[in-house]
């Protein structure tokens, strides 16, 4: 009885003080919230960004306090921590920018310019082999997704479960079928029905 009335003391006084802990922050809140969103709003530019970096700095405060001593200057705190979430999500933006502008950079290097004629015959011929594909034995159709995909002979047995040395005739097979039912549909031929 004696234990049990100590637990309920311990567990009531902790219950008391997160209930003040809660109190407290709801208080710093409504004290700070303006004034931090404001900073971050300066800082990043986009309201909804400034937003959840206002929050992410006030979930630091509450999470910082329950582990060690309370701070004692928490508008300071807030603000300084505030600032610093504001700056890192400018860095950041940054450098995902630059990784996007490089990116962009490098496909507009690969890429050549095509008329919308060469558009529209490189999607017909997509649309040809799909068929073409699609009227095939369905191993064949794998080994040939496979293989162009960029796989290895050893990844293409392991996939379909077959031995590598076995690859080499079956691709060849493949492809001359490929071959052959592609030469029919360009010449105006449906493709062939599966075997």
């Amino acid at each position: 009885m004696i234990d049990s009335m100590k637990y309920f003391k311990r567990e009531s006084a902790d219950a008391a003080r997160a209930e003040a802990g809660s109190l407290e922050l709801e208080a710093l809140f409504l004290e700070h919230w303006t004034s931090v969103y404001q900073i971050l709003r300066r800082l990043v530019g986009d309201p909804a960004e400034a937003e959840d970096l206002a929050l992410e700095a006030f979930l630091r405060l509450y999470r910082h306090n329950q582990k060690k001593p309370k701070v004692e200057n928490a508008g300071g705190w807030l603000y300084r921590v505030a600032t610093r979430l504001g700056l890192n999500s400018i860095r950041e933006w940054k450098r995902r920018e630059q990784y996007e502008l490089t990116a962009v950079q490098y496909a507009l290097e690969e890429t050549t310019q095509l008329s919308p004629a060469e558009i529209l015959a490189q999607k017909e011929e997509w649309r040809q082999v799909r068929l073409v594909l699609a009227g095939m034995k369905e191993r064949q159709s794998q080994l040939l997704i496979l293989r162009y995909s960029g796989f290895s002979y050893k990844e293409i047995a392991s996939t379909l479960n077959v031995t590598p040395s076995s690859i080499g005739p079956l691709l060849v097979r493949a492809e001359g079928e490929f071959e052959k039912k592609y030469r029919a549909l360009a010449q105006g031929n449906a493709p062939a029905k599966k075997e």
